[in-house]
């Protein structure tokens, strides 16, 4: 967690960031995901966020940079989908940065089919960010 703040700390101006700390993500309506080493040792976390009976939104998805290209934001992606569908939603929306350092995360999700929407539950149009959704089968 502290690695994810301080790396939208790093690119993201603070009036832009939406990410949730760990006592906001310890809440009713948020269901949390630590991904793991078979040793215990965390590798990324994400969390879906209740937003009503049929719309979830993806939270807080972070994988640490020593991990990645081992397609571990692909598998938490995958275990996000999978996890709202079983809730029942059937619209996942984010909002993730427009900056450089957030492409790869864009293309993440438009490979998952999500596609750029607008501002969503109590969201503002803002520079810094990009609003994605995509409806669940």
């Amino acid at each position: 967690m502290a690695r994810h703040t301080a790396a939208m700390h790093a690119d993201t101006p603070p009036e832009s960031i939406h990410m949730l700390d760990a006592t906001a993500l310890a809440v009713p309506g948020i269901d949390f995901f630590v991904m793991r080493e078979p040793d215990g040792r965390p590798l990324g976390m994400g969390a879906l966020k209740r937003l009503s009976d049929d719309h979830a939104e993806i939270k807080s998805m972070h994988i640490l940079a020593e991990t990645r290209g081992r397609g571990l934001a692909q598998a938490m992606l995958a275990h996000l989908l999978e996890a709202a569908r079983r809730a029942g939603f059937t619209r996942l929306s984010l909002e993730t940065g427009s900056q450089p350092a957030f492409a790869p995360a864009r293309a993440l999700y438009a490979r998952a089919g999500f596609q750029q929407c607008p501002p969503f539950e109590g969201y503002c149009e803002d520079p810094s960010s990009v609003f994605m959704t995509l409806r669940l089968a």
